[in-house]
């Protein structure tokens, strides 16, 4: 199987095309330029250096959220695309997901943390249990008090047999780093800033085991997973009325 992944749930966003051998092609976006306007050239770019056709692909993965409003909306638009062009199946991979399978290695729980803003963050909590990540907590948005706290009382209760290494990973952990040290003492890691931003070939990884096991969506299904709402509809609410219950979830950017 041979599956075009989409990342663009932050500012640094990159594409990847894999297959079951590996790694075909990756391509980062510039962090200083707007993802829309170097998206698809990057996605044109790796499938001809590849010799690859749309109609070649089994699937389009995209990063779904939760992170940027504006850049999870060009993804997925992007991905929604493609996918109908050529008739095919769209998996949708959690970003969180994505930024906690980076470190397969880790021995300890891994707290994925985006800046929220509004002195809040987005979190969620996993582990490696021998080859075998684990979601130990769902997405949230939470002050990073709160979500301290949740983590504190995760680690007691892990069966893990190294549960006090803490592996704190995105911007939120870099932007709230010393507060976290405070909290936890030698117990929170962190790895190097180069490898804070979620990752394309994580998408592809993630999206190709789901598309093995069927896990396909929908282009019409296929929505963004915010946290929040965002301030648009936060306005809108205030000048209208009540938000209704799809709202559940909002931006970084």
């Amino acid at each position: 199987m041979k599956i075009l992944a989409i990342e663009t749930s932050t500012l640094s966003g990159s594409v990847a095309l894999i297959n079951h051998a590996g790694l075909i092609g990756a391509c980062r976006l510039g962090s200083e330029t707007r993802h829309s306007e170097e998206l698809m050239m990057a996605i044109d770019r790796i499938l001809k250096q590849s010799g690859t056709l749309l109609s070649d692909l089994d699937g389009i993965a995209v990063s779904i959220g939760p992170g940027s409003f504006t850049g999870l909306r060009i993804g997925l638009a992007t991905a929604k695309g493609l996918a109908m062009a050529k008739d095919k199946p769209m998996v949708l991979v959690p970003t969180m997901e994505v930024i906690a399978a980076a470190f397969p290695r880790s021995k300890g729980l891994i707290v994925p943390i985006l800046d929220a803003r509004r002195e809040e963050v987005y979190w969620s909590l996993f582990e490696y249990r021998k080859k075998d990540l684990i979601r130990l907590k769902p997405d949230q948005v939470a002050t990073p008090q709160d979500a301290l706290n949740e983590i504190n009382r995760k680690r007691l209760e892990s069966p893990n047999p190294v549960p006090d290494e803490i592996l704190f990973i995105g911007d939120g952990g870099l932007k709230y780093q010393k507060y976290i040290i405070e909290a936890l003492g030698p117990r929170a890691r962190f790895p190097s800033q180069a490898d804070f931003s979620p990752s394309a070939k994580q998408v592809a990884e993630r999206g190709l085991l789901r598309l093995e096991k069927g896990e396909v969506c929908s282009h019409e299904q296929a929505v963004p997973l915010y946290m929040r709402a965002t301030q648009a509809e936060l306005k809108w609410k205030a000048g209208r009325g009540k938000i209704g219950s799809r709202y559940l979830e909002s931006e970084v950017s």
